[in-house]
């Protein structure tokens, strides 16, 4: 029988949950449509919009229990709102998967201003690179992603990305836009748009710190030289007195 869209990923998030559940305990039974539920430490309605990591922004659409090989416990259902796909997240392990509500429009303009400016961690040794960049993308925290974002963005500009890296810096762009976009009611394109002013920006920012710190160091630089050529200067003669 062919698989769904539906049912194939149903099936590759139930066994990452039996994985989980060894943290779970039990919870209530079938939670109605009004229900809210106590993820960690975050506290989740039915209806609110969520950030799923490395899926994007998921809808709770119910709370329910579960039996996994033995073990009954309660479970997010989140519809991702990207490929309309659904992921079970357990409820006592939401702060283990980085489940977080979607960002508030103040925190929209705090995005941006991190975007543009000119800040840009890059690490020359590309492991160490990957490494921290994964670390971030893992968080799900946006300005986590913003950091991936702008690194690789500027990497790009001066050198070829590998495949995975190219990959990773699509992902957290992509899923800066898509977040970004629901929460501000705008077409994910406009929301792009802005992203590319806020990145152009930004390096251009940087740039102009990096010639403003050169010439700082060539200033402080040349001084010494100077105050060296000063004093080896022979002093002037005293004129000899009238006799």
């Amino acid at each position: 029988m062919a698989e769904t869209g539906l049912f194939r990923p149903f099936i590759v998030d139930l066994w990452l949950l039996v994985v989980y559940t060894l943290s779970v305990v039990p919870s209530s039974n079938f939670a109605p449509a009004t229900a809210t539920c106590n993820g960690g430490n975050v506290n989740f309605q039915v209806g609110d919009k969520v950030i799923y990591p490395n899926h994007g922004l998921g809808i709770v659409e119910r709370v329910e229990e579960k039996t996994i090989l033995g073990t009954t416990c309660g479970f997010f259902h989140l519809r991702i709102v990207s490929n309309d796909t659904t992921v079970l997240v357990p409820v006592a392990n939401v702060d283990g998967v980085g489940l977080r509500k979607a960002i508030t429009d103040e925190e929209v303009e705090r995005l941006f201003e991190l975007l543009g400016d000119g800040r840009i961690d890059n690490h020359q040794n590309w492991k160490g690179r990957f490494k921290d960049n994964s670390d971030k993308m893992r968080t799900g925290s946006i300005y986590d992603m913003a950091d991936v974002l702008k690194s690789l963005t500027f990497l790009s500009k001066s050198k070829s990305l590998s495949f995975r890296e190219k990959r990773m810096l699509d992902r957290a762009k992509a899923l800066i836009i898509s977040e970004v976009s629901e929460v501000m009611r705008e077409k994910a394109l406009e929301i792009e748009q802005q992203v590319d002013v806020a990145l152009e920006k930004c390096f251009t920012t940087k740039a102009r710190n990096v010639a403003r710190a050169t010439t700082v160091r060539t200033k402080v630089v040349k001084t010494p030289v100077k105050a060296v050529v000063m004093a080896s200067a022979p002093a002037p003669r005293r004129a000899a007195r009238a006799s």
